[in-house]
């Protein structure tokens, strides 16, 4: 069953369209890769999703609910959680305070603090003290916490070295085999497919490919192609 799905959005800023007739599904417990060429809308579509925009176009379902009129905090409590650019970590509140913050329960923050050995010493330190992976780390625990039905994830990489991203991207996976359907934007495009079961491709504000992940990483002139906007 498909936790999102999208039938033909739109969103718009400025003049016209950044992203126009976009149609997908993220089925429970799968991550789809969304990637692209800077400036392909990506960022835009999340936000369209998650309310931070309102779209202009189409359908936003969420487990066959319309979600599109409803606000951003509505969106959230009914599990569509959108991790945006950057570690959205608040710097003065200590690990632990950062974690409650989504947490319904005692047991949910254990259980998320659990999930991650080098946060459990850590979980008295403001996040101010965090490094970048740390703090992405808390990023993640906190998604982990919330237990949510949908996952937005926004260039989890930004700012980070290779090496720091892929010791992530397992946790990406645990998400989704937690129950969560993931759709994850990603300038690491190789990496991204490598864990995603489905991939969309954007280009030029339109749809450049839709299809198995596998099939884009193992064929270089497809994912080419499909970058041109010609998949």
């Amino acid at each position: 069953m498909s936790s999102l799905v999208l039938d033909n959005v739109t969103v718009s800023r400025g003049a016209g369209p950044v992203i126009s007739g976009v149609s997908l599904a993220v089925g429970r417990g799968e991550v789809t890769a969304l990637v692209g060429p800077n400036g392909a809308g990506k960022t835009s579509l999340l936000d369209g999703i998650s309310g931070v925009v309102g779209i202009s176009g189409g359908r936003i379902l969420l487990d066959g609910e319309p979600v599109e009129r409803l606000s951003r905090v509505a969106r959230v409590r009914r599990g569509l959680l959108h991790i945006e650019q950057g570690r959205a970590v608040f710097p003065s509140l200590t690990v632990r305070e950062n974690l409650s913050l989504t947490a319904r329960t005692g047991a949910d923050l254990d259980a998320a603090i659990g999930r991650f050995p080098e946060l459990e010493k850590r979980i008295n330190s403001p996040a101010a003290l965090l490094s970048g992976g740390e703090q992405q780390m808390v990023v993640l625990a906190r998604a982990f916490a919330a237990k949510p039905r949908v996952l937005l994830i926004d260039e989890m990489s930004l700012g980070l070295a290779p090496v720091v991203f892929m010791r992530l991207l397992p946790y990406v996976e645990e998400l989704a085999q937690a129950g969560a359907g993931v759709l994850l934007v990603e300038q690491f495009t190789h990496l991204a497919l490598g864990i995603a079961q489905e991939a969309l491709v954007v280009a030029g504000g339109k749809v450049g490919y839709h299809g198995p992940a596998a099939a884009l990483r193992d064929d270089s002139e497809l994912l080419h192609r499909a970058y041109l906007g010609g998949g």
